[in-house]
Protein backbone atom coordinates (compact mmCIF):
# COMPACT_ATOMS: atom_id res chain seq x y z
CA UNK A 1 0.00 0.00 0.00
CA UNK A 2 1.20 3.39 -0.58
CA UNK A 3 2.12 5.47 2.46
CA UNK A 4 -0.56 8.03 3.50
CA UNK A 5 0.28 11.34 2.67
CA UNK A 6 0.13 13.84 5.80
CA UNK A 7 -2.22 16.30 5.80
CA UNK A 8 -0.38 19.73 6.47
CA UNK A 9 -0.46 21.08 9.75
CA UNK A 10 -2.90 24.49 9.80
CA UNK A 11 -0.76 27.51 10.90
CA UNK A 12 -2.39 29.83 13.72
CA UNK A 13 -4.47 32.04 11.07
CA UNK A 14 -6.17 28.91 9.29
CA UNK A 15 -7.09 27.58 12.93
CA UNK A 16 -8.63 30.91 14.26
CA UNK A 17 -10.32 30.83 11.29
CA UNK A 18 -11.81 27.27 11.64
CA UNK A 19 -13.01 28.23 15.02
CA UNK A 20 -14.85 31.11 13.82
CA UNK A 21 -16.03 28.94 11.18
CA UNK A 22 -17.39 26.70 13.51
CA UNK A 23 -19.21 29.49 15.38
CA UNK A 24 -21.13 30.04 12.05
CA UNK A 25 -18.99 32.53 9.65
CA UNK A 26 -18.16 31.66 6.51
CA UNK A 27 -14.52 32.62 4.96
CA UNK A 28 -16.35 35.13 3.20
CA UNK A 29 -17.71 36.54 6.84
CA UNK A 30 -14.16 36.06 7.91
CA UNK A 31 -12.50 38.24 4.75
CA UNK A 32 -14.98 41.14 5.43
CA UNK A 33 -14.05 41.19 9.02
CA UNK A 34 -10.42 41.71 8.25
CA UNK A 35 -11.38 43.75 5.31
CA UNK A 36 -9.71 41.44 2.25
CA UNK A 37 -10.62 39.55 -0.14
CA UNK A 38 -11.77 35.76 0.66
CA UNK A 39 -8.72 34.07 -1.71
CA UNK A 40 -6.99 35.66 1.32
CA UNK A 41 -9.12 33.17 3.46
CA UNK A 42 -8.37 30.36 1.61
CA UNK A 43 -4.83 30.95 1.20
CA UNK A 44 -4.72 30.62 4.69
CA UNK A 45 -5.16 27.12 4.30
CA UNK A 46 -3.32 26.14 0.89
CA UNK A 47 0.06 28.43 0.98
CA UNK A 48 -0.13 29.06 4.81
CA UNK A 49 -0.88 32.92 4.72
CA UNK A 50 -2.23 35.16 7.59
CA UNK A 51 0.51 35.90 10.14
CA UNK A 52 -0.39 39.38 9.73
CA UNK A 53 -3.97 39.11 10.67
CA UNK A 54 -3.25 36.53 14.46
CA UNK A 55 -3.84 39.46 16.03
CA UNK A 56 -6.84 40.48 14.93
CA UNK A 57 -8.61 37.01 13.95
CA UNK A 58 -7.62 36.10 18.12
CA UNK A 59 -9.21 39.90 19.27
CA UNK A 60 -12.66 38.76 16.85
CA UNK A 61 -12.24 35.73 18.42
CA UNK A 62 -12.59 36.02 21.84
CA UNK A 63 -15.07 39.01 20.84
CA UNK A 64 -17.36 35.93 19.46
CA UNK A 65 -16.65 33.91 22.11
CA UNK A 66 -16.33 35.43 25.50
CA UNK A 67 -18.56 38.83 24.67
CA UNK A 68 -20.98 37.19 22.62
CA UNK A 69 -20.24 39.94 19.77
CA UNK A 70 -22.01 38.48 16.70
CA UNK A 71 -22.43 41.46 14.15
CA UNK A 72 -19.95 41.65 11.41
CA UNK A 73 -19.61 45.75 11.21
CA UNK A 74 -19.37 45.64 15.01
CA UNK A 75 -16.09 42.85 14.49
CA UNK A 76 -14.95 45.03 11.21
CA UNK A 77 -14.59 47.39 13.94
CA UNK A 78 -12.78 45.86 16.37
CA UNK A 79 -10.54 44.04 13.98
CA UNK A 80 -9.31 47.16 12.17
CA UNK A 81 -6.66 48.23 14.84
CA UNK A 82 -5.38 45.42 15.32
CA UNK A 83 -4.18 44.18 11.61
CA UNK A 84 -1.01 45.39 10.45
CA UNK A 85 0.89 45.39 7.07
CA UNK A 86 3.47 42.93 6.93
CA UNK A 87 7.10 44.30 6.30
CA UNK A 88 9.78 43.35 3.82
CA UNK A 89 13.42 41.64 4.31
CA UNK A 90 14.85 45.39 5.43
CA UNK A 91 12.01 46.24 7.70
CA UNK A 92 9.62 48.41 5.22
CA UNK A 93 6.57 48.44 5.21
CA UNK A 94 5.15 45.98 2.09
CA UNK A 95 3.09 47.08 -0.66
CA UNK A 96 -0.61 45.84 -0.82
CA UNK A 97 -0.54 44.06 -4.23
CA UNK A 98 -3.80 45.46 -5.77
CA UNK A 99 -5.35 45.20 -9.71
CA UNK A 100 -5.18 48.60 -11.34
CA UNK A 101 -7.69 50.71 -11.95
CA UNK A 102 -8.18 51.53 -15.13
CA UNK A 103 -9.38 55.41 -15.60
CA UNK A 104 -7.95 57.49 -18.89
CA UNK A 105 -6.48 60.36 -19.21
CA UNK A 106 -10.14 61.79 -20.04
CA UNK A 107 -12.13 60.55 -17.24
CA UNK A 108 -13.62 57.02 -18.06
CA UNK A 109 -13.71 54.20 -16.38
CA UNK A 110 -15.44 50.89 -15.80
CA UNK A 111 -15.91 48.56 -13.17
CA UNK A 112 -18.29 45.77 -13.04
CA UNK A 113 -18.95 43.56 -9.99
CA UNK A 114 -21.36 40.31 -10.44
CA UNK A 115 -22.93 38.19 -7.62
CA UNK A 116 -20.09 36.73 -6.39
CA UNK A 117 -18.58 40.43 -6.06
CA UNK A 118 -21.79 41.28 -4.71
CA UNK A 119 -22.25 39.37 -1.46
CA UNK A 120 -18.72 40.31 -0.48
CA UNK A 121 -19.71 44.32 -0.95
CA UNK A 122 -18.04 45.14 -4.15
CA UNK A 123 -14.88 46.07 -2.81
CA UNK A 124 -12.87 45.79 -5.90
CA UNK A 125 -15.14 49.34 -7.21
CA UNK A 126 -13.74 50.94 -4.48
CA UNK A 127 -10.79 51.69 -5.59
CA UNK A 128 -12.32 53.12 -9.00
CA UNK A 129 -14.70 55.41 -6.92
CA UNK A 130 -12.00 56.51 -4.54
CA UNK A 131 -9.57 57.27 -7.79
CA UNK A 132 -12.71 59.40 -9.52
CA UNK A 133 -13.56 61.63 -6.30
CA UNK A 134 -9.42 62.35 -6.07
CA UNK A 135 -10.00 63.23 -9.73
CA UNK A 136 -13.08 65.22 -9.34
CA UNK A 137 -14.87 63.39 -11.60
CA UNK A 138 -18.62 62.24 -12.23
CA UNK A 139 -19.99 58.75 -12.30
CA UNK A 140 -23.00 56.93 -12.77
CA UNK A 141 -23.83 53.39 -12.57
CA UNK A 142 -26.48 50.56 -13.33
CA UNK A 143 -28.09 48.36 -10.82
CA UNK A 144 -29.77 44.67 -11.85
CA UNK A 145 -32.39 43.41 -9.53
CA UNK A 146 -35.46 41.40 -9.47
CA UNK A 147 -38.17 43.68 -11.17
CA UNK A 148 -40.49 43.53 -7.70
CA UNK A 149 -37.52 45.13 -6.06
CA UNK A 150 -38.07 48.19 -7.91
CA UNK A 151 -40.81 50.88 -6.55
CA UNK A 152 -41.77 52.70 -9.94
CA UNK A 153 -42.78 50.92 -13.18
CA UNK A 154 -40.08 50.75 -16.10
CA UNK A 155 -38.95 53.39 -17.80
CA UNK A 156 -40.34 55.98 -15.26
CA UNK A 157 -39.70 59.46 -15.31
CA UNK A 158 -39.65 60.02 -11.50
CA UNK A 159 -37.25 56.49 -11.03
CA UNK A 160 -34.16 57.77 -13.37
CA UNK A 161 -35.13 61.13 -15.49
CA UNK A 162 -33.93 61.07 -19.19
CA UNK A 163 -32.45 57.67 -19.65
CA UNK A 164 -35.48 55.45 -19.87
CA UNK A 165 -33.74 53.73 -22.89
CA UNK A 166 -31.30 51.85 -20.40
CA UNK A 167 -33.96 49.74 -18.62
CA UNK A 168 -33.36 46.27 -19.54
CA UNK A 169 -35.52 43.54 -19.13
CA UNK A 170 -34.16 40.00 -18.39
CA UNK A 171 -35.45 36.34 -18.31
CA UNK A 172 -35.01 35.48 -15.54
CA UNK A 173 -37.16 38.20 -14.12
CA UNK A 174 -34.39 40.58 -13.37
CA UNK A 175 -33.82 44.22 -14.81
CA UNK A 176 -31.27 46.56 -15.76
CA UNK A 177 -31.71 50.09 -14.70
CA UNK A 178 -29.08 52.72 -14.82
CA UNK A 179 -28.70 55.99 -12.79
CA UNK A 180 -26.90 59.34 -13.41
CA UNK A 181 -25.23 60.11 -17.50
CA UNK A 182 -22.85 62.33 -19.09
CA UNK A 183 -26.38 63.74 -20.95
CA UNK A 184 -27.79 64.45 -17.11
CA UNK A 185 -24.70 65.35 -15.38
CA UNK A 186 -24.18 62.24 -13.22
CA UNK A 187 -23.26 62.26 -9.85
CA UNK A 188 -20.17 63.82 -7.72
CA UNK A 189 -17.88 60.77 -7.07
CA UNK A 190 -16.79 62.65 -4.17
CA UNK A 191 -20.16 62.70 -2.54
CA UNK A 192 -20.24 58.75 -3.65
CA UNK A 193 -16.82 57.95 -2.02
CA UNK A 194 -18.00 59.35 1.06
CA UNK A 195 -20.90 57.28 0.99
CA UNK A 196 -18.55 54.04 0.74
CA UNK A 197 -16.31 55.28 3.38
CA UNK A 198 -19.66 55.59 6.00
CA UNK A 199 -20.71 51.98 4.49
CA UNK A 200 -17.11 50.49 5.66
CA UNK A 201 -15.91 50.00 2.16
CA UNK A 202 -18.74 48.34 1.10
CA UNK A 203 -20.24 49.62 -2.31
CA UNK A 204 -22.78 47.44 -2.28
CA UNK A 205 -24.35 48.88 0.58
CA UNK A 206 -23.43 52.26 -0.37
CA UNK A 207 -25.45 52.21 -3.66
CA UNK A 208 -28.28 50.05 -2.15
CA UNK A 209 -28.62 52.77 0.43
CA UNK A 210 -28.60 55.74 -2.14
CA UNK A 211 -31.44 54.17 -3.73
CA UNK A 212 -33.59 53.09 -0.33
CA UNK A 213 -33.23 56.96 0.45
CA UNK A 214 -34.63 58.40 -2.80
CA UNK A 215 -37.43 56.08 -3.21
CA UNK A 216 -36.31 53.93 -5.95
CA UNK A 217 -36.32 50.60 -4.04
CA UNK A 218 -37.89 48.68 -1.56
CA UNK A 219 -35.83 48.25 1.11
CA UNK A 220 -35.58 44.44 1.39
CA UNK A 221 -34.14 45.09 -2.18
CA UNK A 222 -31.44 42.29 -3.43
CA UNK A 223 -28.54 43.72 -5.92
CA UNK A 224 -27.41 41.37 -8.35
CA UNK A 225 -25.26 43.41 -10.54
CA UNK A 226 -23.44 46.57 -10.03
CA UNK A 227 -21.80 48.28 -12.78
CA UNK A 228 -20.00 51.74 -11.77
CA UNK A 229 -18.80 54.23 -15.22
CA UNK A 230 -17.13 57.46 -14.68
CA UNK A 231 -16.13 60.36 -16.77
CA UNK A 232 -14.72 63.92 -16.71
CA UNK A 233 -17.05 67.30 -16.99
CA UNK A 234 -15.76 69.25 -19.47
Amino acid sequence: MPPKRRTPELNEAAQLSDQLRAAGYTKRDIARIINRDPSLVSQFYTRHKGAAFVPALTHVLEAVQVGGITDIDELTALAAPHITRRTTADGTRARVRTKAVLITPTGTGTGRAGAQAITSGSTRLRPLIAEAARRGLRLAFTVRMPKTSYIHASGSRTDSPGIRRDVIQRADHTEERSYGSATTGGFDAIDFARRVDDASGDVTAAVRQWLVETGRIHPDAHIAHLEIRTWRRF
